[in-house]
């Protein structure tokens, strides 16, 4: 069995960030929430991984190398996708590479508390033609929507304006090798894709046997700022602290903090969960919880929770809370002199500043 991630696509949700990095590299508790996925494949068995790349292709490629650091047994393979033609094209052009083997098919921007064991296992176990994984959701417009009949899948309609289902598709799915077949008997959607939903409902009306499979524990597509930021609350609400830098006696941790080697932390209070990277240097601040900070930062006369920071970035007598923010890689924010009354911006395409 063969896995198939993909990491292709622009992130214009998380733009201005992804001007400049590929959304699938965003931290989220100081990990690129591409490695939770690669990681949910390794830890299911499986160890012949694909990643379909787009306009990101180097930057993935310099991050995740030849997989070897998931163990001497895993290889990744990189597979171009020119242009972000749909789901069901991405399986297309993969499909040299999945030698009609059985697969794992797996959004690189989403996160599952629980991974995919349980997933694989019922595949193997049961031989569907295809298993989609589903979880009931708030808003099913917003999502591929599946419709049950006595346990099995009947229809799927993308993003519908009506929905008859709460059941959204999570973006993991497992197919044998028909789903090649549905997807070259498909058309393009009205957005110009070949989608992934109309390949599954070929199957279904083909006669092919497609099985739900419901999610249990949390599940997050990092697709958008507020979502990451939940995810990054959801993780380090599991992680256990451990001080491997320097913290003076006039500081004081409290909870699950994880502080790297070469960390430096003056006067400050650091409230957990948190990770704090390796290089940084904290002094006369306040870290609250739920805070991701990267390595090789600087933060100075600050107080900040419910954030992340992206490496390299400074952060120095801000005057108020910084809060569900999300700050990109070597930042600069700083106050100001107080006269003459005036506010001094630089600033990229597509970005939003709140001013009181």
């Amino acid at each position: 069995m063969k896995g198939l991630i993909l990491s292709g696509g622009k992130g214009t949700r998380l733009r201005p960030l992804t001007f400049t990095q590929a959304k699938q590299l965003v931290p989220v508790a100081n990990k690129p929430v591409l490695f939770y996925g690669i990681e949910a494949l390794v830890g299911a068995g499986i160890r012949d991984i694909g990643i379909i790349v787009g306009d990101t292709k180097a930057e993935i490629r310099e991050a995740v190398g030849d997989g070897r650091r998931w163990g001497d047994d895993v290889r990744v393979s990189y597979i171009d996708q020119p242009e972000p033609l749909g789901l069901a094209h991405a399986v297309l052009i993969a499909e040299e590479f999945l030698a009609g083997e059985p697969f794992v098919m797996y959004l690189g921007d989403n996160i599952l508390k629980s991974g995919i064991v349980s997933l694989v296992d019922s595949f193997r176990k049961r031989k569907p033609n295809a298993l989609i994984l589903l979880t009931p959701v708030p808003n099913p417009r917003m999502f591929g929507v599946a419709e049950l009949e006595n346990g099995k899948v009947v229809r799927l309609v993308e993003k519908p304006q009506e929905p008859k289902s709460n059941l959204a598709l999570v973006g993991v799915y497992m197919f044998d090798s028909h789903i090649f077949e549905a997807a070259k008997a498909i058309k393009p959607s009205r957005r110009n894709e070949l989608e992934i939903t109309d390949a599954i409902q070929f199957l279904v009306d083909s006669g092919y046997e497609v099985q739900p499979h419901l999610v249990s524990g949390w599940w997050k597509d990092t697709g958008k700022i507020e979502d990451i930021l939940e995810a990054n609350r959801l993780i380090l609400e599991t992680i256990s602290g451990a001080v491997l830098g320097a913290v003076d006696d006039a500081s004081r941790i409290s909870g699950e903090v994880i502080i790297e080697k070469g960390v430096s932390v003056r006067s400050s209070t650091i409230r957990g969960p948190a990770i704090i990277g390796a290089g940084t240097e904290i002094a006369d601040s306040y870290i609250g919880p739920f805070t991701s900070i990267q390595k090789n930062c600087r933060i100075i006369q600050t107080e900040i929770e419910h954030s992340i920071v992206l490496e390299g970035s400074e952060i120095v007598d801000v005057g108020s809370r910084i809060d569900e923010s999300l700050i990109g890689r070597e930042v600069r924010i700083y106050k100001c002199p107080p006269k003459p009354l005036a506010y001094r911006f630089m600033v990229g395409d597509k970005s939003e500043i709140g001013l009181k």
